[in-house]
């Protein structure tokens, strides 16, 4: 029965309370089924994804210029795409050796949704240099501030930084106005 409405047409017994907490129950153990279909769903592509993350070369281990990039689904790391073409990055330079500790705790906790900003996170990408390495994480909406906050506030938890760590909030726009200018290569 889709709603308590047809507990009262199809039932003549005189026992429609019944009927109706039936009804109600068997919405409650659907909508479990559903919500156990989920975790294991995300449970499967965790696992998933740590199959293929155990095999990869952690950043570390890289020598020259390498960059690392870990989007959702269906966004592509440029800043034209249109998932990203309205947001930013956090940016946080790191020295030399804490490149995969920070990499592996920022792409579990995106995996985990720790940022619990929904959608707004889009991917992250680490960048290995010859002086430093530097870890960005990129979100749909620079103009939220709120928002850009949380990630921020989430990004030093997660990574474990201390307080005077310097962290660099930069849109898009503002990247691509800053190539476009002739200033810079792809990461200003």
């Amino acid at each position: 029965m889709n709603n308590k409405f047809d507990a009262l047409k199809d039932d003549d017994s005189g026992d429609h309370d019944q009927n109706e907490e039936n009804s109600t129950q068997k919405d409650g153990e659907k909508e479990k089924t559903e919500r156990d279909k989920g975790q294991s769903s995300s449970k499967r592509k965790v696992e998933q994804f740590w199959r293929f993350y155990s095999h990869m070369v952690r950043p570390g281990d890289l020598t020259g210029h390498s960059d690392f990039h870990l989007f959702k689904e269906g966004i592509k790391p440029m800043w034209e795409d249109d998932a990203n073409k309205n947001g930013g990055k956090w940016i946080i330079r790191l020295r030399k050796g804490l490149a995969s500790r920070c990499w592996e705790n920022l792409i579990l906790a995106m995996l985990g949704e720790q940022f619990m900003v929904g959608e707004e996170i889009c991917g992250a990408v680490v960048s290995v240099r010859f002086q430093e390495d530097i870890i960005s994480i990129w979100n749909k909406t620079a103009s939220d501030q709120a928002t850009t906050a949380r990630i921020r506030d989430t990004l030093r938890r997660v990574l474990n930084l201390p307080p005077n760590t310097i962290m660099e909030y930069k849109t898009h726009t503002d990247s691509i106005k800053y190539v476009l200018g002739g200033v810079g290569g792809a990461y200003p």
